[in-house]
């Protein structure tokens, strides 16, 4: 299943977070793909505060993961940028978050080779026209 869908601003990005958390569910995987700036973290925002979360998000950046506990579902935000490669994941016991709750990982492409059959990939573009807008494509693997 493809999706493709035109954000015009962060506001919009954030809004699909939102929608995109209504059906989420313990064990699922979202894989975010895209530049810098692109929009991925705003989407995880967007996910959070469906959860009332907002206050929370802190780009995960320079310590991996960072989890976020409710009552509905545990959060486990990834950035993969600084990891080298998938060894340094598996050496964090990444794969051990898979089945504790729902795992958002931004940059995630460089471990799709050992995630579970099924997990969503989300791919973020600017747009070439309006640097405010979007394209974001959903992939369900």
């Amino acid at each position: 299943m493809e999706i493709n869908i035109i954000s015009n601003s962060e506001n919009e990005t954030i809004e699909l977070g939102k929608k995109i958390a209504k059906n989420l569910k313990k064990g699922d995987i979202i894989i975010l793909s895209g530049d810098l700036g692109s929009g991925k973290t705003k989407l995880t925002e967007g996910i959070l505060s469906f959860f009332n979360l907002q206050d929370e998000i802190s780009s995960p950046t320079f310590t991996i993961v960072n989890e976020y506990i409710t009552e509905k579902l545990n959060i486990y935000h990834f950035d993969l940028y600084r990891l080298n490669d998938i060894d340094e994941f598996e050496a964090i016991g990444g794969e051990e978050y898979f089945e504790k709750g729902v795992c958002i990982i931004e940059w995630g492409e460089m471990i799709e080779e050992i995630l579970p059959q099924d997990y969503i990939k989300i791919e973020f573009s600017r747009n070439l026209e309006d640097e405010n807008k979007r394209n974001i494509k959903i992939l369900k693997k």
